[in-house]
């Protein structure tokens, strides 16, 4: 099989488990619900910022929170959980 052609790095795809099909994917941009994986802010869920690129280092995550707090986070501590502030 071929992946599809929409899906890029760092976007998250959703996938049926008993058929094995992809129902769809989620781009990984600014407006987003995210949740942090790893590092010391493990578990906090928000909404992407911006993101900042740096090349030959790690790329930065802006995510604002809830109850308004900003937190930056290592690009490969997140991943996207869903579209706009859902």
């Amino acid at each position: 099989r071929y992946p599809d052609p929409d899906v890029k790095v760092n976007d998250t795809v959703r996938v049926d488990v008993t058929s094995g099909k992809m129902l769809d994917h989620v781009k990984f941009e600014a407006g987003n619900s995210v949740m942090v994986g790893s590092g010391n802010n493990m578990g906090r869920v928000g909404i992407i910022q911006h993101r900042e690129r740096h090349p030959g280092s790690f790329e930065i995550v802006h995510i604002k929170d809830a109850i308004g707090h900003t937190f930056a986070t290592r690009l490969q501590n997140v991943f996207v959980i869903g579209k706009g502030s859902k």
